[in-house]
């Protein structure tokens, strides 16, 4: 299968799974939130799967230069810290701007259905950020890179459709977390770069959001 095809395949899976709660909507909330849960465990498992197949590399792998585990790792990794980071700047620079609160609409639905349906926290930091680094970072970014156009372009419409997806009202938030996934992508050629800082960002997240939801710790007014 050549790399086209997969990225085409792996975007059609999303939209299935992106679409699967529908099948079970009749049903109570519970069964629509463990339906969800399985079916993005299940959608990362079948993109790695479908990626491990293609031996074909897109433009942005072939191109890719700190493409060693140890690279991989370290980009990675930092790039947890990094993103969090970046979040909190641009959430600044957005709350400056607008004189308003800081809010994200998606993360504190997200952690509405945790505190209600512990199993979901495995789509939120694993099978999530999974999906949407084979979508949005190698998927559709290898759909919308040509060789004259090259890799900008096409990490710009894949960041703002990142963003999109999310249906919040962080736009650029959510914009550029996804132009610094695209550019540890593409600084490696491999997706599992991103996909580390992915998870690992939304792990943190989580983790904080919760220890604040239960008084763990309380953050000052």
């Amino acid at each position: 299968m050549s790399a086209k095809k997969t990225s085409i395949s792996i975007v059609l899976l999303y939209l299935a799974v992106y679409l699967s709660p529908l099948l079970v909507s009749s049903f109570s909330q519970q069964v629509v939130i463990t339906a969800s849960t399985i079916a993005y465990i299940l959608g990362a498992v079948l993109m790695i799967i479908l990626y491990f197949r293609d031996k074909q590399p897109t433009l942005v792998e072939k191109e890719g230069k700190l493409s060693s585990p140890v690279f991989i790792l370290l980009l990675g990794i930092s790039g947890i810290l990094i993103a969090i980071f970046l979040q909190a700047i641009i959430m600044g620079i957005q709350t400056a701007i607008t004189n308003t609160e800081p809010s994200s609409e998606n993360t504190e639905s997200i952690i509405s259905i945790i505190v209600d349906n512990k199993l979901f926290i495995l789509a939120t930091v694993i099978g999530g950020p999974i999906m949407e680094e084979f979508v949005f970072r190698r998927s559709l970014t290898d759909l919308f890179t040509f060789e004259k156009t090259g890799f900008w372009p096409a990490a710009l419409i894949s960041s703002a459709l990142f963003s999109i997806i999310h249906f919040d009202g962080n736009f650029f938030v959510y914009f550029f977390l996804g132009l610094f996934f695209s550019i540890l992508y593409k600084l490696t050629g491999k997706i599992w770069t991103s996909v580390i800082s992915h998870c690992g960002m939304n792990t943190l997240v989580v983790v904080v959001q919760l220890i604040v939801h239960y008084g763990i710790v309380e953050i000052p007014k």
